[in-house]
């Protein structure tokens, strides 16, 4: 036998012998495999699959955990992540990934979930990388986002995706996504997890308990792929309830699901703007909503001023009767999401009317008597009188500042002549993002357009706004303030650490909108929530304020005037000089009857033309601080922890 063909034997056993390893060792793998599906021990030795959670408001994590409780419920085992405890470079040893994704600020990824996110960027687009980095992992995305956002409406979603597909990740189930405006959002991520545990239980990706994840022989391809062909069999209508363990070929497909959402609460294809979880959540805060986008709140200073303790700064400023102000608002929808909001963006978004609409006539009727009633369980307070009671049920302002954008709504006109028809003084405020609306708004007994910031950066950082072109809109809103003859404001809200250094800036805005007054408050601080980071360092005080308003008046070159302050509320009023001081006494308060005839006359008026004096205690500088002498002042006992406790 030739050297040749001994070693060509030897060649051939070898690789037999090779087979025979192989084969025994897939045989016993197998085997080993299917007994641990049949009795599941997971091997700790191998990292279970993971549920990321990208979230800054909290809403992507509660969404995460029901789906993981629903996972647990069906011997899932999953391992809870946020990625700012996960290392990005162990990704290429997972074989299964869910990810509930929320996008922030400008497109972005949460704060907590910034490495990780730019980790998947950098990686996708690094040619060293290659495109089989996670040609092991199994993954599915579902996004959280506000689609009054437009363009970068869940981009992180929709980024992470396309990234790992980039590395060779498998999408086991296309993007889906939630919309925390429209409401959808719990619906649609419920139908996306029925999904997701039906197809890890019966579609093609099985967990062992042992970590590995094996695409079914009978499915060999995506999900994905299979979107279409499932929608045209048709199916359930949705109607039964389906027991989670029998979920298989009864699942709703993405767009069968957001199609139910979207029709949801629609009349004549419009849909209501307070949802039930946006409404569960404002009444939850003390709103009473009427209809389906307006709501009415008893202010405290209502409830103040009922009990004779002293009114708002508006009853020191203008005169107005606290105890007779019912604050309301026909839209609870706004184009901002200031950081300073009261709300915590509880409220609805969106950069246009897209709801059915109610009746004006029905919201002024319906406002007041939501309003009354919360004055009438005033009735046997301590310090409520049967007099300030009667007149607190007669409301004679109306202060359209409760939340949301009020000129938003298409009929506002016809709801503020309602108002003033019945004698309530107005006080409308709005965001500086619709100038057409305040171009066409007819006369109001004073218009406050918001400056919350004076330079575009910090505007854009201060109230988060949903257009793009927030900066233009803010301007001509500005210059559309100008062109009205009634009383005009600025509303400053003073943050520290965000906008107080800028008043040089301030002042040059002045000369845009010439405003009748401004007012500089304090921000209020309502506690820090994942929408707002702000804390009481960012509380300016009374002498912070009435130093940032003296510098501002004296920018003014004596155009503009420290005239009133109102030390509770941490508010102080810059007034126009040649307009309300009239020989070296100012006239800032409201003749509201004298108002209400000038309306009536449908004749042009100013702002001159229904001004008042002002009382001494109100004036700035006063020992009164803004008090009342005629209410009483109440201080409440404040019982610190001494050193020696």
């Amino acid at each position: 036998m030739s050297l040749s063909s001994v070693s060509a034997r030897l060649t051939l056993l070898a690789l037999l012998s090779a087979s025979t390893f192989y084969c025994f060792y897939e045989s016993r793998r197998l085997r080993k495999l299917k007994l641990s599906l049949q009795n599941p021990k997971p091997d700790r030795s191998v990292s279970k699959p993971k549920l990321f959670f990208v979230s800054q408001t909290g809403t992507s994590k509660a969404l995460a955990q029901r789906l993981f409780d629903l996972l647990a419920i069906n011997d899932l085992a999953f391992d809870l992540v946020d990625p700012k405890d996960y290392e990005p470079e162990d990704l290429p040893k997972e074989t299964l990934v869910l990810i509930v994704a929320s996008t922030w600020e400008d497109g972005k990824a949460p704060a907590s979930a910034k490495f990780f996110a730019n980790w998947l960027a950098e990686s996708a687009d690094d040619f060293r990388v290659g495109s089989l980095l996670l040609s092991n992992c199994n993954f599915a995305v579902f996004g959280v986002g506000s689609g009054a956002y437009g363009a970068t409406f869940n981009s992180v979603a929709r980024d992470f995706s396309k990234q790992m597909r980039a590395m060779g990740a498998r999408e086991v189930l296309p993007v889906w996504e939630g919309d925390v405006d429209s409401g959808d959002v719990d619906e649609v991520f419920d139908a996306w997890s029925v999904k997701v545990v039906g197809f890890l239980k019966h579609g093609g990706v099985v967990e062992n308990g042992g970590g590995e994840v094996l695409v079914s022989e009978s499915d060999g391809e995506s999900v994905a792929d299979d979107e279409d062909s499932e929608e045209e069999e048709g199916g359930d209508d949705g109607s039964e309830i389906v027991d989670v363990e029998d979920i298989a070929g009864k699942v709703p497909s993405r767009k069968k699901a957001v199609a139910v959402a979207e029709t949801n609460g629609k009349l004549n294809g419009k849909k209501d703007m307070v949802t039930p979880a946006i409404r569960a959540s404002l009444e939850k805060q003390g709103y009473k909503i009427i209809g389906s986008h307006s709501g009415v709140k008893i202010c405290r200073w209502t409830k103040s001023q009922l009990r004779g303790r002293g009114g708002c700064y508006k009853h020191s400023f203008y005169g107005i009767e606290s105890h007779r102000c019912m604050e309301a608002t026909p839209s609870l929808a706004c184009a901002n999401k200031c950081v300073f909001c009261w709300r915590h963006h509880t409220n609805p978004v969106g950069k246009s009317w897209q709801w059915k609409m109610d009746d004006p006539l029905e919201i002024v009727n319906s406002a007041i008597d939501l309003h009354t009633n919360m004055i009438k369980q005033m009735k046997g307070v301590p310090g409520v009188t049967l007099e300030r009671l009667m007149e607190g049920l007669s409301p004679r302002h109306c202060a359209l500042s409760l939340v949301g954008e009020p000129i938003m709504y298409p009929e506002i006109n016809t709801l503020v002549d309602e108002l003033h028809r019945r004698r309530i003084s107005t006080f409308l405020v709005t965001n500086a993002q619709f100038p057409e609306k305040i171009e066409m708004l007819r006369p109001v007994t004073q218009l406050y357009v918001s400056v919350d910031a004076a330079t575009k950066d910090s505007l854009k950082a201060i109230d988060r706004p949903l257009f793009g072109d927030f900066w233009e809109r803010f301007i001509d809103s500005l210059k559309a303030l100008r062109e009205k003859q009634q009383r005009t404001v600025y509303r400053l809200t003073l943050v520290k650490g965000w906008n107080t250094e800028d008043i040089d800036a301030y002042s040059k805005l002045f000369s845009i909108g010439k405003p009748d007054f401004v007012e500089i408050k304090g921000v209020t601080y309502c506690g820090t929530s994942a929408t707002s980071k702000l804390t009481m360092e960012n509380v300016p005080w009374h002498s912070d304020v009435k130093a940032f308003s003296e510098a501002l008046a004296q920018r003014s070159q004596g155009e503009y005037e420290v005239a009133c302050e109102h030390v509770h509320s941490c508010c102080v009023l810059l007034a126009k000089t040649d307009k309300f001081k009239v020989n070296g006494k100012w006239f800032t308060w409201i003749d509201y009857e004298k108002f209400h005839n000038l309306v009536a006359s449908r004749k042009p008026f100013s702002s001159m033309d229904y001004m008042a004096a002002t009382p001494s205690w109100a004036v700035y500088g006063a020992e009164e601080g803004g008090f009342d002498p005629g209410q009483s002042r109440y201080k409440k006992e404040r019982r610190h922890k001494s050193s020696t406790d």
